[in-house]
């Protein structure tokens, strides 16, 4: 009996919100040098902390001014009060972590990004293949991977797909415009697009509409490896849960 697995909504929708961690360099310890040579002075906290107000005063100025929003809808869309977002945006306030954290959801961003000041983060972003954060899915039947950053899920979002022999991943119809790009890394699998459908061997690719009822099968006596991207239009891009 096929194992089917129902997804409605796409693109997934995460129980949880991972935030972007700033990567900061460790401030030195406070050592007596081996030489004559001084060491180098390690940046303030004050002065980190200013940075990071005057950065985040400024981003959610700019925000807001590219979406048209006055300080009033962004109270309305955020739940902060507009003499809060006023004293932010003049650097005359350091909100808390649960006020920034909403600020950023009002936005449809992640909390890192939104207070991520630049050059202070690496340009490298890196998901290692046992990190849980990043697992859709995972079971005897099938798994589900995220390799794309959490926060560019509105813009592009890239898996891998793991389907034992008879395990179909069937979907509703998604945003209009969206497509969505498969390539069989290992095994045979049917691909199906409204009324059309392609079976594929490994190495195989494929393109194809997803904003209709859409699936993919292991029609094969083996697990299935793939990775699948999901490409939005435009025009109707997924909104922030």
């Amino acid at each position: 009996m096929d194992v089917v697995y129902n997804i409605i909504n796409i693109p997934f929708q995460y129980a949880r919100h991972v935030s972007t961690i700033l990567h900061m360099a460790a401030m030195p310890r406070k050592t007596k040098p081996a030489t004559s040579e001084p060491l180098p002075s390690a940046v303030p906290a004050d002065d980190l902390a200013d940075a990071i107000t005057q950065h985040l005063g400024d981003r959610v100025r700019q925000l807001r001014s590219e979406r048209g929003w006055s300080l009033q809808v962004l109270a309305s869309a955020s739940g902060v009060s507009r003499s809060m977002l006023s004293q932010i945006e003049r650097e005359q306030a350091n909100p808390t972590l649960a006020v920034t954290l909403r600020i950023a959801q009002a936005f449809g961003m992640t909390l890192g990004d939104l207070v991520q000041i630049p050059d202070a983060s690496s340009s490298i972003t890196v998901i290692r293949a046992n990190d849980r954060a990043f697992h859709y899915r995972s079971d005897k039947h099938c798994r589900i991977r995220t390799l794309s950053p959490l926060n560019l899920e509105k813009d592009v979002e890239f898996y891998e797909v793991q389907l034992q022999p008879g395990g179909a991943l069937r979907s509703a119809p998604h945003f209009q415009g969206t497509r969505e790009f498969l390539t069989v890394v290992k095994g045979e699998v049917r691909v199906e697009s409204g009324r059309d459908g392609e079976v594929l061997q490994t190495g195989d690719s494929v393109s194809y509409r997803a904003d209709v009822p859409h699936a993919i099968i292991n029609v094969g006596t083996k697990d299935a490896v793939l990775f699948l991207v999901d490409i939005y239009s435009n025009a109707a891009r997924p909104r922030s849960s």
